[in-house]
Order: structure tokens, then C-alpha cells, then sequence
């Protein structure tokens, strides 16, 4: 069975549908989605807006093919730690993933407060475990949790079986993350990976425009993803999250994009061609 499943942002706002049947047609085993369209500053293609939480026929035709193509959702996203927002009253949408069969939920942090922070992620580690669901906190310069040492902090203080990392190779090495690190850690850590490329260095001062439309196929970029794939914990899911708008709008097809790189990731995994 495949590690590799492609992640919704890689799909630029196609429908859950469309991404399952992309998924399945490069040969892949899972998805990554959240229950809406993209806001419009995230969906320059303008693709037409669904919701999994308010439509429930969409749900239902989404279980349909999840089991008809053999596809699997292993992270639901969107489960963002914000100010103002509690997670609490995210039981619904939780509700929701479990129902489509997630393995677990992701978020990021925008909660400037840290206590406050460590908090939200312990109710949301609580809950997903209460649906039999992981959950995951995935670092990124352009958040209030940055770094990997920063998220590693929030593990520990979680401190559930069920709670753990997404580590996303952009977010990593664009922090200074060396492949050291990440055997440094503890087995169970890290539960979910990314894989994209992009020129190495220092992140930009637009990196928001880069993570989300302009980053490169697995090989055409500069980071040690061979290195990096081998330091993973070998049962994990791998999503490739690749988002390439000058090549969305230049005509080539989702299909096409991403072929490239889904034949890329089994050699970095070690599961052929």
C-alpha cells in the first residue's frame, strides 16, 4: 500500500471529489481536505465553492467514492488554534471528519497567547481522541508556532498518545531544521508528513505567496529530500503539497503537475515506480 496521498492544497480548489479521483488516477492512497472552499484569496482559479459541512449529499457521494476508488482521508484540515475561537465549539466538524473516516485533524496556530495555545491543542487532542481520530500541530514561519522545537514543546506539554507532528519540508528547512533533528526525536512524534520543494534559504518576506502558489515538484527545487524521506518513521502517511499556480494558469492539467512528483516521492520512499 502507498505512503503517498496528495494534500488539498496541492489541488488549488478543486472539489473533494475531483481530488479524490485525481488521487486515485497517480496511483496514490489518501488525501488531505477541509470541509470548504478555500477563501477566495487562496482560490485564484476561481473554482466553484462546496461545503462538506453543509451539504450533506456531497457527503454522502464523497463516502461513495472514497470507498469506490480506495482512497482514504488522512488529514482533515482547518482546525486552526485562533484568538477568539474555541476549540470546543469544533465538535460538529470533527463530527464530520470522523464520519468520512479521517485518521486525523490538523492545525496550525495563530494564538499569539501561549498558554492559551497549549490549552487549545490539549481540548483538541482530547476530542479527536474521542472520535478515535489523531490530531496534529504543523509548524510554519509564518505562524505563532514556528519552529520545530516550538511544536515539540506543545507535544510535550499535550502530552496524548493520539496528539503529534506534521512536519512539512518547506516549513522545516525554511526554519534552519537540519535531518538531525528530526532523528533526534522520540518515536510517535512526528505522525504526518509533507513533501514540496523550493529553493533553499532564508524564508522570504512573501513567503505567505510562496507556501500557498509557488512551490516546485520534488527534484526542482533545493532542499535534502532524500535525506529527509529517509528520516521519517516509515509507517506514516506522506502528503505531497505542491501548489504551483504559474503552472496551473500556463495550462498544464492538476493530473500532469503532479504526476512528476508522485513518481519522485516512491523512489525518496522506496516504493518504485
Amino acid at each position: 500500500m502507498s505512503r503517498i496521498g496528495i494534500e488539498m492544497l496541492s489541488a488549488m480548489g478543486l472539489s473533494p471529489l475531483e481530488l479524490v479521483a485525481l488521487s486515485a488516477d497517480l496511483g496514490c492512497a489518501h488525501i488531505s481536505t477541509g470541509l470548504t472552499q478555500m477563501p477566495a484569496q487562496f482560490n485564484p482559479l476561481g473554482r466553484p465553492d462546496w461545503s462538506l459541512r453543509d451539504d450533506p449529499a456531497l457527503r454522502r457521494d464523497m463516502k461513495a467514492m472514497l470507498a469506490d476508488r480506495g482512497i482514504s482521508v488522512s488529514l482533515g484540515e482547518g482546525f486552526a488554534v485562533r484568538p477568539g475561537v474555541a476549540m470546543r465549539d469544533r465538535g460538529a466538524d470533527m463530527d464530520i471528519m470522523a464520519e468520512l473516516g479521517a485518521r486525523g485533524l490538523g492545525a496550525v496556530s495563530m494564538e499569539p497567547d501561549a498558554a492559551r495555545a497549549m490549552d487549545e491543542f490539549a481540548a483538541l487532542a482530547e476530542m479527536a481522541g474521542e472520535r478515535g481520530l489523531l490530531a496534529t500541530i504543523e509548524f510554519a514561519p509564518i505562524q505563532s508556532i514556528a519552529t520545530l522545537a516550538g511544536a515539540v514543546e506543545v507535544v510535550r506539554h499535550v502530552s496524548r498518545p493520539n496528539f503529534g507532528l506534521v512536519v512539512d519540508a518547506m516549513h522545516f528547512f525554511r526554519t534552519g531544521g537540519r535531518v538531525a533533528d528530526l532523528e533526534a526525536l522520540s518515536p510517535g512524534t512526528i505522525l504526518y508528513a509533507q513533501l514540496c520543494d523550493a529553493p533553499a534559504g532564508d524564508p522570504g518576506p512573501d513567503y505567505m505567496t510562496e507556501a500557498m502558489f509557488g512551490r516546485r515538484a520534488l527534484g526542482e527545487g533545493g532542499f535534502p529530500l532524500a535525506a529527509f524521506a529517509a528520516a521519517l518513521p516509515k509507517d506514516i502517511p506522506v502528503g505531497l503539497e505542491i501548489p504551483n499556480l504559474a503552472e496551473a494558469r500556463s495550462g498544464v492539467t492538476d493530473r500532469d503537475r503532479l504526476a512528476r512528483s508522485v513518481a519522485a516521492a516512491r523512489i525518496l520512499l522506496n516504493e518504485g515506480v
